[in-house]
């Protein structure tokens, strides 16, 4: 009779004979370890497993080291982790190792295409070997920003990122320079991005063909606080990222993961699962709030009261008006993204709630967004050097985490957000479109400014994807007219407008990204498909119509949040915290003479 063993795998159990390797059981429950120097040929019966690579490692229970599963053998009742952030900071240092003494021919060499290693080192998420400066390539030039990274040699100069810049974006921070070989597409007088006018916004990098252009990747400091016993590590998530992160695993465009999502960052470690539309609801209560006090005045007569008033969600839109339109910088709202709001809360109110000193709390944000990997690093939002938010990564950067922890989206059971910042109402999620922000202002404007109930929530004339769209908006009897513009190019068009006097708009919302969030640099690529992201739009709406609340003032979490610390919205307490100010970055670009 054959004797089996019972064990359990990443919390399931699977019985095998006795004799069969941790690796071979694994892949009885669908486990997908990852294996570089192990080979088994079926037919001839041969089979290689010395366990010398180290890249199929895994945590058995009881043992202090990490054991290579391809030789290790089951035993009864072993308990076994295949994929913790132990295990995987392990198979990305031994990685590195191996790649630091391999020759980096790998356009030219025979097995270009078909390259095992190169497959596992894409797999494994490594972008970089440490310590290695490619010394044998003298004429590699690299440049690397808080949120972008240029490899100019890896450039074939298609063009396409200048087109996206300066053309879409009007913002004009690449053009291309040299002849020949030296050949590429840069920031002007050949300075670097961080010293150009570069917003960060991410189009060029979503339109690269190459490696020439890609997001600065946050995931191995994200791995490395995961392991970190001593940290306790949250994590926030944007409303555009549950409506495209499923295309990353084969389903549909538009696909809702928003439970999937939540039960995913679970797995991977992290100790809250949060949500920024809570963040969004906050920002309206801020930004809604000083949009009513501006108009009041300004319908009284006061000259003194800047309007129209522009939204500051987005961190590219921001960058883009203090590098082009800095004498107009009064004319936003002061208050934070939800981003950053969301952290300097996380960092005050809940690190209070939950015992945890402030820098022993780890706050990363899943953004759709490469913008927000320079806001977050922006000086004004950090106390004492520990910024509000610590790490930033994009929608491809977690699809990217989620298939090196083996996990299955697909077959996830939909999971809730922890309270009390994962609690949002339906004007939280339609931040993520082009026009939701300001439609989410104006819901609870409209209540907060006439003392009535809104019967009409869906503005459905504030929604669409025309580059510039405008509508007038009664509030019982006061019209409000209302700007909306995304891409920069087309939010140029309404700031020259306001530096001319010329404007008739009361508020404007503007979004760097065609399409909005939903459209951003760091989701995944739609290669101009209009019709992703209007599936993705499309997924973001049906979500708010599903939320038992749908205004940002009802949220009984955000109520409580004042109640108990903030005292009420643009309170002094809640200015420092949520609100900030703006600068003159004309005269920090260099120029060459």
């Amino acid at each position: 009779m054959m004797e089996t063993v019972k064990l359990n795998i990443d919390n399931r159990e699977v019985e095998v004979q006795k004799g069969t390797t941790i690796l071979k059981a694994a892949k009885e429950l669908g486990i997908e370890i990852p294996t570089l120097c192990y080979m088994h040929l079926h037919d001839l019966n041969i089979e290689n497993k010395p366990g010398g690579c180290r890249i199929c490692v895994a945590e058995v229970q009881g043992r202090r080291n990490l054991a290579p599963t391809c030789s290790t053998k089951c035993e009864e009742g072993m308990v076994v982790k295949t994929h913790t952030t132990r295990v995987l900071n392990a198979r990305r240092t031994v990685m590195e190792f191996i790649l630091s003494d391999h020759p980096k021919d790998c356009l030219i060499c025979p097995k270009s295409g078909t390259c095992e290693l190169q497959d596992m080192a894409h797999r494994l998420g490594i972008r970089e070997i440490p310590g290695q400066e490619y010394a044998e390539v003298s004429t590699y030039r690299k440049d690397t920003s808080p949120s972008i990274i240029r490899e100019l040699d890896k450039c074939i100069m298609c063009r396409r990122c200048e087109t996206m810049c300066n053309d879409v974006q009007t913002v004009g921070a690449l053009s291309a320079i040299n002849r020949g070989f030296m050949a590429t597409v840069a920031p002007a007088f050949e300075q670097n991005l961080e010293h150009s006018t570069c917003t960060y916004c991410g189009q060029c990098v979503a339109v690269c063909p190459t490696g020439a252009l890609t997001e600065v990747n946050h995931v191995p400091q994200v791995l490395r606080a995961l392991a970190d016993p001593s940290k306790t590590v949250i994590v926030q998530t944007a409303p555009a990222v549950r409506a495209a992160l499923g295309e990353e695993f084969g389903m549909p465009a538009g696909t809702l993961v928003t439970g999937k999502m939540a039960a995913a960052l679970r797995s991977l470690g992290f100790d809250y699962v949060f949500d920024t539309d809570f963040a969004a609801d906050l920002t309206i209560m801020e930004e809604g709030t000083e949009l009513l006090d501006r108009l009041g005045r300004h319908l009284k007569g006061d000259s003194s009261a800047r309007i129209p008033i522009l939204t500051s969600c987005c961190p590219g839109w921001v960058n883009f008006f203090e590098h082009y339109f800095p004498d107009l910088k009064d004319v936003p709202s002061t208050a934070k993204s939800p981003q950053q709001m969301f952290g300097a809360i996380a960092k005050t109110y809940f690190a209070d709630k939950i015992g945890v000193n402030r820098k022993d709390l780890v706050v990363v944000s899943i953004m759709p967004c490469l913008a927000k990997k320079y806001e977050c690093q922006r000086d004004e939002f950090s106390v004492d050097n520990n910024p509000d938010v610590d790490f930033s990564i994009s929608t491809r950067e977690l699809a990217t985490f989620i298939k090196q922890a083996n996990i299955d989206l697909n077959n996830l059971q939909d999971e809730d957000f922890d309270a009390p910042l994962g609690e949002s109402t339906g004007a939280g999620v339609i931040f993520g479109a082009t026009g939701g922000v300001i439609e989410a202002a104006c819901r609870t404007a409209y209540e907060l400014y006439t003392g009535k109930k809104l019967e009409r929530l869906d503005f459905t004339e504030l929604r669409g994807m025309e580059g510039v769209r405008e509508a007038t908006l009664d509030f019982d009897g006061t019209p409000i007219r209302i700007g909306i513009a995304h891409g920069l190019g087309n939010a140029r068009k309404l700031l020259d407008d306001v530096r001319s006097g010329t404007s008739t708009f009361h508020a404007i919302e503007v979004m760097a990204c065609p399409g909005g969030c939903i459209g951003g640099g760091g989701q995944p690529l739609h290669h101009g498909n209009s019709d992703i992201i209007k599936a993705r739009a499309t997924a973001i709406y049906a979500e708010d119509r599903k939320k038992p609340l749908r205004k940002s003032h009802e949220n009984p979490f955000i109520i409580k949040l004042y109640e108990e610390f903030l005292g009420k919205p643009n309170s002094e307490k809640a200015h420092h915290l949520l609100h900030t100010h703006y600068f003159d970055k004309k005269k920090k670009i260099i120029v060459k003479q």
